[in-house]
């Protein structure tokens, strides 16, 4: 039997020791630790493929909590399916002792891992939903209080409206006032329709 651990933090800023530790607590070594900084909206991440293909029939795998396996509900009981029907693994969730296919191996055992299993890929879910929604709702009120997303817009240079005039009268070509304005081709548009609604309002 080979034991296995897997990591996985949402972006390459945060800090996998917290997990580390509780899968070293359980001696699993180093060169059998896998690791993804990547969502877990999703199993298509290398890392875990890898580790995948490298369990074989009586190997354990150990996660710090189901959150870490995904956040997707129905992915994450397609792949503990996967695991532990297809490939014959052991797997042990360390935050949810009841999440350890070694016990109970009976009918009983199984119902109740099974039923913990829904509810926390449920939760899982429904917690990767509400952060969404949260930062939704956290930018649209910074919208509304002013707050700009995005690059910062470029102001025109001072004598922009002498090179759309020039632009205009055919006297430079539109990629020389692209360059002599310093903005890219949709930018420049737009600033042109503003200047001539300020002309317009004038």
């Amino acid at each position: 039997m080979n034991i296995y651990g897997y990591i996985r933090v949402s972006t390459q800023e945060q800090n996998e020791d917290r997990q580390l530790d509780a899968l070293q607590k359980v001696n699993v070594s180093a060169e059998n630790i896998f690791m993804d900084k990547q969502s877990g909206k999703d199993f298509n991440r290398p890392h875990y493929r890898r580790l995948v293909k490298k369990l074989k029939p009586g190997d354990l795998l150990y996660i710090k909590s189901i959150d870490r396996l995904g956040r997707n509900y129905e992915e994450i009981q397609n792949q503990w399916r996967i695991l532990t029907k297809e490939k014959g693994v052991d797997i042990c969730v360390l935050d949810m002792p009841l999440l350890d296919t070694r016990r109970g191996k009976d009918l009983v055992g199984t119902f109740l891992s099974d039923i913990v299993l829904q509810v926390l890929s449920f939760v899982a879910e429904n917690e990767r939903s509400n952060i969404r929604q949260r930062q939704a709702e956290g930018i649209a009120a910074a919208k509304r209080r002013g707050v700009q997303f995005g690059r910062p817009s470029l102001p025109p240079p001072e004598n922009f409206p002498e090179i759309v005039a020039a632009w205009e009268e055919g006297w430079i070509s539109f990629q020389e006032a692209l360059y002599r304005s310093g903005f890219s081709e949709a930018t420049f548009y737009r600033r042109v329709r503003e200047l001539r609604l300020l002309r317009k309002n004038k």
